[in-house]
């Protein structure tokens, strides 16, 4: 069991608090501060990327974008703030909550999917952190991008994201409350270029696409978000018991919708006048082709920054995720091993690939449906407890309330492995196609919510066996909490 850390663990520079649930006197934290946090979870210029790629490859005119800009980040955060009210109620991460959900090893069977599946999220953002500076570099000074280049860059990108998350949640706030600012004042800067610069005729004259593709792009736009949801805990662990669950639903919603939905329609006007946005190999570059330089430069710089703070946030969670696993490593060196990772396959999606977009949206897709089971599960789960025990969670042997039967609990392992083929079955990518992927969900990119939909029903089905709680918090029901 690991050793309890000093009081004030998260309020040293580095944070030096692992899996252990955080006590009651160390609870300072405000939903307000969780603003700013998905902001910055998702200033990314990807979005103008796939705002770009609803126009082009879904054929959606400018009112279903901002349909699609509105729908996709309710949904995706609705479910990531719904989630997160565990984090408040646990004062653990997300992954090691799970652990009385599944057993404690039951729970290394979606904790290492999930792991698996941020290396490919800190890979895209890695690859895309790396673009906008050799994008910089191009227009500042004339460099133009070549295989060395660009293993510097990633070097550069993935060892500063590796300082920040291993800093911990508090250089991640400050960080994230600054690129919140920088970011905005700087999106309304090139919000107003592209008021005078775009040819709004041929905007507003695009004929509409169909359902079908609108309720799909839907589905690829909140893909991002649904990456999030197992890592809503890590950030809302420090808030006390007493946070409105309302506000922080409400904040994380806010948070994310202030990005995404500017970022996207944007992506879409600019992809009227330049097509080839949503295909490009490199979609960074596109910005200094699109922009002039005095509002390219300091928006990539600014962009860049950004993307640093995604990927900081992901491998923050990803550390927790790690130690879940076993892995017996402080938090912020468990982050290294993600890293690692993000930079090997990094340069292989730079220089080997050939469709960048492609790539990120098959990931994307997939990402979605290895998420969604273990939602569907652990959401129904949340609904129905009342405590966490914190010396359960951190207890790996048989003794622990959480082992269950053999350290399984069969219920959520049947519900969440069958989600996840379901989930499939509807699933097609550029590389694999479920045998039901010609169906209306599969049609409409909903594998997704289908694996949440089944996990869901059939966890909620399944007979349950309840652990006996050696701690009670005295903690209420969510319905409860939900009221507040």
């Amino acid at each position: 069991m690991p050793a309890e850390p000093a009081d004030g663990a998260a309020e040293t520079a580095i944070e030096t608090r692992g899996l252990e649930p955080v006590p009651d006197s160390e609870r300072s934290g405000r939903v307000r501060e969780l603003v700013p946090t998905w902001v910055a979870a998702n200033i990314s210029v990807l979005l103008l990327t796939m705002g770009a790629g609803l126009v082009i490859f879904n054929k959606l005119n400018i009112w279903q974008v901002l349909v699609v800009a509105v729908a996709a980040p309710v949904v995706s955060y609705g479910l990531v703030g719904l989630i997160s009210i565990a984090g408040k109620r646990g004062g653990a991460p997300g992954m090691a909550l799970s652990r009385a959900v599944f057993g404690q090893r039951g729970n290394l069977f979606p904790g290492a999917l999930i792991w698996v599946a941020r290396w490919g999220w800190e890979t895209i953002n890695a690859v895309s952190g790396a673009y906008a500076v050799l994008t910089v570099l191009d227009l500042l000074f004339g460099v133009r991008s070549s295989t060395p280049l660009i293993v510097v860059t990633l070097l550069f990108f993935v060892g500063c994201t590796f300082v920040v998350s291993g800093l911990g949640i508090n250089a991640l706030r400050v960080c994230s409350t600054w690129s919140t600012y920088l970011f905005g004042a700087f999106s309304v800067l090139v919000l107003g270029y592209l008021l005078f610069t775009t040819d709004w005729s041929a905007v507003f004259g695009k004929p509409a696409g169909s359902s079908a593709m609108m309720i799909a792009g839907i589905g690829t736009i909140a893909a991002g978000g649904i990456s999030w949801v197992p890592s809503g805990p890590d950030f809302t662990r420090y808030l006390p018991r007493t946070a409105s669950s309302r506000g922080m639903v409400s904040a994380t919603i806010g948070g994310a919708g202030v990005v995404v939905l500017p970022m996207v329609l944007m992506g879409a006007v600019m992809a009227v006048g330049t097509p080839d946005l949503a295909t490009a190999q490199d979609p960074v570059s596109f910005i200094g082709e699109l922009l002039p330089t005095w509002i390219a430069v300091p928006y990539l710089l600014i962009a860049l920054v950004g993307m640093l703070l995604i990927n900081s946030m992901s491998m923050y969670s990803a550390g927790f995720t790690a130690q879940t696993l076993g892995i017996k490593v402080p938090r912020a060196w468990a982050v290294s091993v993600n890293a690692i990772i993000s930079l090997i396959f990094g340069f292989l999606l730079m220089v080997v690939a050939t469709s960048f977009f492609g790539s990120f949206i098959s990931f994307l897709t997939l990402l979605a449906v290895a998420f969604s089971a273990w939602i569907g599960v652990f959401g129904v789960d949340m609904l129905r407890r009342t405590a966490y025990d914190g010396p359960a969670l951190l207890d790996t042997t048989r003794t622990s309330a959480y082992w269950y039967k053999g350290g399984f609990a069969w219920q959520a392992m049947t519900a969440w492995g069958l989600a996840l083929v379901v989930g499939l079955l509807f699933t097609k990518v550029d590389w694999f196609g479920g045998p039901l992927a010609s169906t209306w969900i599969g049609e409409n990119g909903l594998g997704w919510a289908a694996g949440i939909l089944t996990s869901a029903a059939l966890y909620a089905v399944l007979p349950r066996t309840a652990p006996v709680e050696t701690v009670a918090t005295g903690e209420p029901e969510l319905a409860g909490s939900l009221s507040n």
